[in-house]
């Protein structure tokens, strides 16, 4: 993959072989997002599971202190009175069986994150092909198939973030924006790890944190010592 000058530039700072504490890491990840726009900062967390095994996925979410940084648009299926209450907590699209054939025909998808009742999961199921691919799909255990849509649709525009394994058992997110301070990508990052550690499965063997590492959108990454995190 060829690389631009800015990124060879930024990618002088960062030692591929050094294993950074988070402060540093962070610290880095931040200098070296020399994009013309505020690019977001991810962590890459590769994991000893083997997301084939039912007892080894890996899948939830958490509400990041500082948000991602990102205005995220919400859709949510629903009926009678969890209209209202949708629309009242800030939802940019409410609808029911009227939005399938705009999303599956039409091709609509103005949303980031969607959020459904579970008397609508039947609707939202006809989607499954549009939205699974996506990675849009409502899941129970990410709070998003809900009769409480107001908490669902706070905790979402507050940041919250749905991380999960891969195909290649590796988990991606967001902690934030390169305009963040250093403190606030702390934070966010810190309340993600605690998260993804606390949600160790059970049935793993071995090592569960093989390599975290945090990287702005155009820039290098930044390889974490994991010892430190456990």
């Amino acid at each position: 993959m060829k690389r631009g000058k800015k990124y060879i530039e930024a990618a002088k700072a960062v030692d591929r072989a050094t294993l950074y504490d988070t402060a540093d890491a962070i610290a880095l990840a931040k200098k070296t997002a020399v994009a013309k726009f505020d690019e977001t900062i991810e962590a890459h967390i590769r994991t000893g599971c083997d997301g084939r095994h039912a007892d080894q996925q890996i899948r939830g979410a958490v509400v990041l202190p500082h948000g991602t940084g990102k205005t995220v648009k919400v859709l949510v299926f629903a009926k009678g009175d969890k209209v209202d209450e949708a629309l009242a907590a800030g939802a940019d699209h409410v609808g029911g069986e009227e939005l399938i054939p705009k999303i599956q025909n039409d091709g609509w998808l103005d949303f980031d994150v969607v959020v459904a009742t579970p008397d609508m999961m039947g609707v939202v199921g006809r989607l499954g092909r549009v939205l699974g691919p996506k990675g849009l799909m409502p899941n129970p255990k990410a709070g998003t198939v809900t009769m409480d849509v107001t908490k669902a649709v706070n905790d979402i525009k507050a940041g919250k973030i749905e991380y999960r394994l891969d195909k290649t058992n590796i988990i991606h997110v967001p902690i934030g924006k390169a305009s963040f301070t250093e403190a606030q990508l702390a934070d966010n990052f810190q309340t993600l790890m605690d998260a993804i550690i606390k949600a160790k499965p059970a049935a793993l063997k071995g090592q569960y944190l093989k390599s975290v590492v945090l990287a702005p959108t155009m820039g290098p990454g930044v390889k974490i010592n994991t010892a430190k995190l456990a």
